[in-house]
């Protein structure tokens, strides 16, 4: 429900309560509680879902702990956010339910937690083959193994999510068919900047409507005329664009040629990767890459 663990501010508070929560009233609603709504690492008792919304909305029901509800006749395991004091609990009622299908904030290992990260912890996937159906949140990307589906993120909520297709789910419970439904909207874009190949006229002129309420990265690929660039960065900004970032070897990144330009505009996780993987660091890479996903998810939340 919410991005930082520790705190929400009152203007986020206020945008939650009346762009989201106000207009599900007319919707039966069921909240999962996952590990970003919860303050404390091992434990889910407080948390921003039982804080904000919990009895303040007769048509929202939060899940804090595990339990077996029922839809249109079906019933679904809900399993909030897994951790050292749920843990026995909720393995215990996953051993004994008789629902085919569950829906949580699962971590589990083997799948990918932003497109190209695969997770090399968490549970193993195989504690949950009682299931004909596991729908889970957490990771960012869209991905399944004929069993687990994740559904990945709603919208892009970093770098990491740039041109990965986001969206929503529908399940049918008589079907049991999962349809995806796109979300048209993106929060981050990339222009290459190259002026010898351009004219002031084309900068002036240019539409640059596409950059509103976007957060723009400019990668300079050639800069000869830093007035032109003035305009079109202007331009960009003019259009109502939410942040522009430049990437630009001019402002003394040392980077050595184009494709380290390009590599320095690829999200924060990607260039951790990339060096990981293409560097022989004297060390086992699967847990290393492991610590830096945890890492940057962590980081993700600190302002």
């Amino acid at each position: 429900m919410v991005d930082r663990r520790k705190y929400v501010n009152y203007n986020t508070a206020n945008r939650l309560r009346l762009d989201f929560l106000e207009p599900l009233r007319k919707y039966d609603c069921h909240f999962i509680v996952g590990n970003h709504d919860c303050h404390f690492r091992s434990s889910n008792r407080i948390n921003s879902m039982s804080e904000l919304i919990e009895g303040k909305y007769n048509n929202i029901k939060v899940y804090v702990d595990p339990i077996e509800v029922e839809f249109d006749g079906v019933s679904v395991l809900m399993i909030p956010w897994i951790n050292n004091e749920n843990r026995k609990a909720t393995f215990d009622l996953i051993g004994s339910t008789r629902a085919q299908i569950a829906m949580g904030h699962l971590e589990l290992m083997g799948f990918e937690m932003y497109r190209g990260s695969i997770m090399t912890h968490g549970d193993d996937p195989k504690l949950f083959s009682k299931f004909d159906v596991v729908l889970s949140g957490h990771y960012h990307h869209k991905s399944d193994n004929g069993r687990v589906f994740y559904l990945g993120s709603h919208a892009e909520f970093t770098w990491s999510d740039f041109e990965d297709d986001k969206g929503f789910h529908v399940f049918d419970t008589d079907t049991r068919e999962l349809t995806f439904i796109k979300n048209p909207f993106g929060m981050f874009t990339k222009v290459w900047y190259n002026d010898t190949d351009t004219t002031l006229t084309s900068i002036v002129q240019g539409d640059y409507s596409m950059y509103s309420n976007k957060i723009v990265k400019v990668i300079v690929t050639e800069k000869s005329n830093p007035h032109w660039f003035d305009i079109f960065t202007g331009k960009i900004e003019a259009a109502g664009a939410i942040d522009v970032n430049i990437v630009d070897d001019h402002l003394n990144l040392n980077l050595e040629d184009d494709n380290d330009i390009v590599n320095e505009a690829e999200s924060t996780l990607d260039i951790f990767k990339k060096y990981i993987s293409g560097n022989d660091l004297g060390v086992d890479r699967a847990p290393l890459e492991s610590l830096i996903n945890s890492l940057y998810s962590e980081a993700t939340t600190i302002q």
